[in-house]
């Protein structure tokens, strides 16, 4: 079986990146990355699976009623917060896959999260984001460091609970990336 690491989707807007099993930095180790844009000036998304170990309000008093995790969403200009959600009627916000929305008014969005508890759970706020260059990111993909998958939900997007959406998302994409997804981050402590 060929378990090299590549597959033959390119990325595009609202596909996911999934990091190499191996690759041990500090942003992208097992990270499952959300594509936002993608064009011939670059590519920019957020990490879905790293979080900072605080709570919303401690960010800003406005989130005081978010009860989902603040992700680190890339090494990129992470003093600054940036969100996803599901409000296709948020004033300035972006397109980026079915039911999935990028910024938008900040204080629309903190309208919408106040107005019920169901609504907290349609957006996801990130430190910073995940940045590439055009033509770095085919680059990286050449090198095996990232397969683009397309087979996920928009509740994988969203959820901020799952601990374990990379090696359910590598699992997801056939027989070898199973495999792959049960090798240990270390591979001695087999």
């Amino acid at each position: 079986m060929d378990f090299s690491f590549k597959n033959k989707n390119t990325p595009k807007k609202g596909a996911l990146l999934l990091s190499d099993p191996f690759e041990m930095g500090a942003f992208f180790t097992r990270a499952v990355v959300l594509i936002c844009d993608y064009n011939d000036k670059g590519t920019f998304g957020f990490v879905l699976n790293n979080y900072l170990n605080i709570s919303a309000d401690s960010i800003s008093d406005q989130l005081v009623d978010y009860d989902g995790r603040i992700s680190i969403g890339g090494p990129v200009d992470n003093n600054n917060l940036f969100y996803i959600h599901q409000f296709e009627d948020i004033e300035g916000s972006e397109y980026v896959t079915d039911g999935v929305y990028f910024g938008g008014d900040f204080l629309e969005i903190v309208k919408k999260m106040n107005e019920s508890e169901e609504n907290s759970s349609k957006i996801r706020f990130f430190a910073g984001y995940s940045g590439w260059d055009a033509g770095q990111l085919e680059d990286e993909i050449k090198q095996h460091s990232w397969i683009v998958a397309e087979n996920h939900t928009i509740h994988q997007i969203m959820d901020t609970s799952n601990d374990d959406l990379w090696k359910e998302l590598m699992s997801a994409q056939g027989t070898k990336y199973k495999v792959l997804a049960d090798v240990p981050l270390d591979p001695t402590h087999n």
